[in-house]
């Protein structure tokens, strides 16, 4: 895969929704732009933390272990349904400070299915030398994309939660529930 290819695959999928997206955009939303700008390095080194071994190790022995691909997919979806609970019950107005936390976007991060497609899928395999423009790319896309659902939630959503402030929190439980289902439902075979 050229670069220039990696590159728009990369923004393609960073910029879909998931949980990780999600966490950021109710971050923006709570705690506004500037305040939530340091959850974009927990993000980018959840990412470093999953796609470095994986790129460097793990993709050829996880291609013959399918089981442990699978277990992989349950503990992200148990992740994403822990969050989703904390999410759904938190108080209005600590929705936010309950579960969008550094760690929370950290571990998030890194049980995140878009960080196995990057490392395993799209950063192809090679010495460290010929994987260094892919990872200065990634780490340059992650900021641009973290820094749009921050400000999506600074711009968009802050005002819905003023005229609603249990909805923000109710929503992004609801969608993280379906990323959690979802994730599940690969693992079992369902999806």
């Amino acid at each position: 895969m050229t670069l220039a290819a990696f590159t728009l695959a990369l923004a393609l999928l960073l910029l879909t929704p998931g949980p990780t997206n999600t966490l950021l955009a109710v971050a923006g939303a709570s705690q506004g732009f500037r305040r939530s700008w340091p959850l974009m390095g927990a993000e980018l080194a959840g990412y470093l933390t999953t796609i470095l071994p994986l790129v460097t190790f793990a993709g050829p022995f996880l291609e013959g272990q399918p089981a442990i691909a699978n277990a992989v997919k349950l503990c992200s979806a148990a992740w994403v349904l822990s969050l989703a609970i904390k999410l759904w019950t938190a108080p209005a107005p600590s929705a936010a400070d309950t579960c969008v936390k550094g760690r929370c976007v950290y571990w998030t991060t890194v049980m995140n299915p878009k960080a196995l497609i990057i490392g395993l899928a799209l950063i192809p395999a090679g010495g460290m030398a010929a994987t260094m423009p892919y990872l200065a790319v990634l780490c340059i896309t992650v900021v641009v994309v973290a820094s749009l659902w921050l400000a999506l939630g600074a711009a968009v959503i802050r005002s819905v939660s003023r005229r609603h402030p249990a909805l923000v929190g109710r929503v992004a439980a609801g969608f993280l529930l379906f990323f959690a289902a979802s994730l599940a439902g690969r693992a079992v075979g369902w999806v």
